[in-house]
């Protein structure tokens, strides 16, 4: 059996091994954790565990699973990525770290469904129901197109705007230096098949003058202000 996402596999009972008072499940039932873990069972330990569509029994136990099963949305992904000339194997990576797949899901700041856009951004973008997993890609791939015309080309550059914002990248010409836009553009960038060899960021030290001028350098105050005596 051949998935796409990593698969944990429980115990599944054969026929022979059933007892009288066994209650598990006939059908599959799938959970899939908060690594992207896709976990299958017939007799689930754990109230997550939802019933897996499409699913159906043989007789040696084996189950034959939706083409879907480790891949949500696969379809609509690799359509509305093709509409804008985006990777599909990138915008499933930002799909994944953004909601893992959860249409619903919201973020603490206010960004919501599968792409995680703010009320704003969306509206800007034309999406008029965030939550609707259609709209809420088609306007997160037009925003990921613009942003890598933006960047030339540069997943890493747009990637780390998805997550920072378009002015913390310019300000600090590179990916900003915080931990969690570094660890989400590894993450993504692994979940693409993507090299996660990031080039390094350039300190950017702020420096403000006695007359008011400020001074940008990779250098520390200290040490930009002796250089250039």
């Amino acid at each position: 059996m051949s998935l796409a996402a990593t698969l944990v596999l429980a115990s599944v009972l054969l026929p022979a091994e059933r007892s009288s008072t066994a209650r598990a499940s006939e059908g599959a039932l799938r959970l899939v954790d908060g690594e992207g873990v896709v976990h299958l069972t017939n007799v689930p330990a754990d109230p997550r565990y939802r019933a897996l569509p499409g699913a159906s029994g043989t007789a040696s136990g084996w189950r034959r699973l939706p083409a879907r099963a480790g891949r949500p949305y696969a379809a609509e992904i690799q359509e509305i990525s093709r509409e804008h000339g985006v990777s599909a194997a990138l915008v499933e990576a930002v799909v994944r770290a953004e909601s893992r797949f959860d249409p619903r899901a919201v973020s603490p700041k206010g960004a919501g469904g599968l792409m995680q856009l703010m009320p704003e951004t969306a509206s800007a973008l034309g999406v008029l129901d965030r939550f609707n997993p259609r709209e809420n890609m088609r306007g997160g791939v037009r925003h990921l197109r613009y942003l890598l015309d933006r960047y030339k080309g540069s997943v890493v550059l747009a990637v780390a705007a998805y997550n920072a914002g378009e002015g913390a990248v310019d300000t600090y010409r590179g990916i900003p230096p915080y931990a969690e836009t570094l660890q989400y553009v590894q993450q993504v960038l692994r979940h693409a098949g993507m090299s996660t060899s990031l080039p390094t960021s350039p300190q950017i030290y702020r420096h403000a003058g006695s007359d008011g001028t400020l001074t940008y350098s990779n250098l520390p105050p200290a040490l930009s202000t002796r250089a250039s005596q």
